[in-house]
């Protein structure tokens, strides 16, 4: 039999925390073989408008969805925050909970679940934009604001737009192992799914772009040769700066010093090259630019919070 899944929206939602995992769960049914059922509702039947003006039609109300359901996911967006205090929307998500076998939300939509009273007392994620605000209006909930996706029991909250895609890998992993969620990720072109404790951001982008176009050049330098001289004072030659000066500016302009950049720089990279190569650790650690399977490991676990030799057991993406 189908697993049933039901995609909540309304007027204003996120298009891709919609098509994001209905795709997943889409490509997850003909791998498997008649795995999964997707249906969406909303508040009223007929057209609802996403937040950029693209419609989707919506057969069913929310009031006319009956149980068993097997996920209820309930979508983000920009107008979220207003249905959150639409106590009829509200109610209905309730009911739909209860016979859910479990109950999930993309970026925003957590707002949603947490107005509903679901995540109080709950470990929960949301897009980064808006966690403080989560954690202000319902101080029950316990936000942890980096976090790409976060479970807690039968509850699943995922953070903004593209990480609905990771949460949908996760809930198929849940389900039919890794191998199956490996082969919808390759099939749909995505990277397996991410650890759900990782950064909402890759390493690098997370970081402000600075104002100076020169430090911007060393910057994209940094990120395609993580193996070369990255110490301070190579780069401030490069930058035609001195030292003192050069750190300076870089720490000012964007928030860390050269040496944190540097070394998330290289993390990334070494998180690439576990995702897509076969190569033992210690050349990952060479070509990553972080010398040893030592080091490799420190700061895998301080940046990822996972042993490279995990990340690369869960999150290897090259076909056998």
């Amino acid at each position: 039999m189908k697993r049933r899944i039901v995609l909540v929206v309304y007027e204003g939602f996120q298009l891709l925390d919609l098509a994001g995992p209905a795709d997943v769960f889409a490509a997850a049914d003909l791998v498997a073989r008649g795995g999964y059922q997707v249906e969406v509702t909303a508040p009223m039947a007929g057209p609802v408008a996403a937040q950029h003006g693209v419609e989707v039609a919506v057969r069913t109300p929310l009031r006319e969805v009956g149980g068993p359901i097997d996920t209820l996911v309930v979508a983000g967006g920009m107008t979220t925050m207003t249905h959150a205090r639409d106590p009829e929307t509200v109610e209905e998500i309730v009911r739909l909970s209860r016979s859910a076998r479990r109950t999930a939300s993309v970026c925003s939509g957590a707002f949603l679940l947490a107005a509903a009273g679901l995540l109080d007392g709950r470990r929960a994620t949301t897009h980064w934009l808006v966690a403080d605000k989560l954690g202000a209006w319902y101080p029950g909930v316990t936000v942890e604001a980096d976090a790409i996706y976060v479970r807690d029991g039968h509850l699943w909250t995922s953070a903004g737009v593209s990480a609905g895609v990771d949460l949908a890998l996760a809930l198929v992993a849940d389900d039919h192992g890794h191998e199956l969620a490996r082969r919808v990720a390759c099939g749909l072109v995505v990277y397996l799914h991410r650890p759900g404790g990782q950064s909402q951001f890759s390493m690098p982008m997370s970081i402000p772009a600075p104002r100076d176009e020169s430090l911007r050049e060393l910057q994209a330098f940094i990120d395609a040769n993580p193996a070369a001289d990255l110490s301070v004072p190579a780069l401030a030659r490069r930058a035609g700066m001195s030292e003192r000066h050069f750190s300076r500016v870089f720490t000012e302009q964007t928030g860390t010093s050269p040496g944190r950049y540097v070394e998330r720089s290289r993390a990334d990279t070494a998180r690439r090259l576990l995702e897509i190569t076969d190569h033992p650790l210690d050349r990952v650690a060479r070509e990553s630019g972080l010398g040893r399977p030592e080091t490799l490991y420190r700061v895998f676990r301080r940046h990822l919070r996972v042993s490279p030799g995990d990340y690369r057991r869960r999150f290897h993406t090259k076909e056998s």
